[in-house]
């Protein structure tokens, strides 16, 4: 196991996606901060603090669950566990901030976008994961990111988030070390 981002590297990490959103949405009127259950929820909870931090402006968050919008639900999840999505109100014409702790294969993101439409037609939607892995199945790239690994497909990235704060790991099967690219 092989620590790649410390919580203050994290925490540093976030801070910087904030002021990139801030600049690409010249400012947060129309932003809405978005977690894909669960990894995603204390990466849009982090980025709601710095960005109240850096414009002195709450921005509203919530959470979405896509259990039923996966594409291997019937195959993947014998006994799907359904959690709520809490969605603040309509995103007609929001800037919605989709986060996610890692992307992967893209397949969650997607499923992630389906749920949305629920919740109204966004302007537009990007995403923000703290972790981007190599391992693409579907034509989905972090709009912020903070950091990217190149990893073999059977190594794991896990997200902590306890007592010593938001944290990354990879778990990796071979002897390799595993080299970061911060963004």
């Amino acid at each position: 196991m092989q620590v790649v981002l410390d919580a203050e590297a994290v925490q540093r990490g976030l801070r910087r996606v904030a002021g990139q959103i801030v600049e690409r949405s010249h400012g947060l009127s129309d932003v809405v901060l978005i977690g894909i259950r669960r990894g995603g929820e204390p990466i849009a909870d982090a980025l709601a603090h710095w960005l109240l931090e850096l414009e002195g402006q709450t921005v509203p968050r919530g959470s979405v669950d896509i259990t039923l919008y996966r594409d291997d639900t019937a195959t993947a999840l014998a006994n799907p566990k359904i959690g709520p999505s809490q969605v603040p109100g309509s995103l007609q014409n929001k800037v919605v901030i989709l986060c996610d702790d890692v992307v992967f294969t893209g397949r969650t993101v997607r499923a992630a976008i389906d749920a949305l439409m629920d919740y109204g037609r966004p302007r537009r939607i990007e995403l923000a994961a703290l972790v981007e892995r190599s391992g693409r199945e579907l034509p989905i790239v972090p709009d912020y990111s903070v950091i990217k690994l190149d990893l073999e497909p059977e190594d794991r990235v896990e997200v902590l988030d306890d007592a010593l704060g938001l944290r990354a790991l990879v778990h990796s099967t071979g002897a390799r070390s595993v080299v970061p690219s911060f963004i």
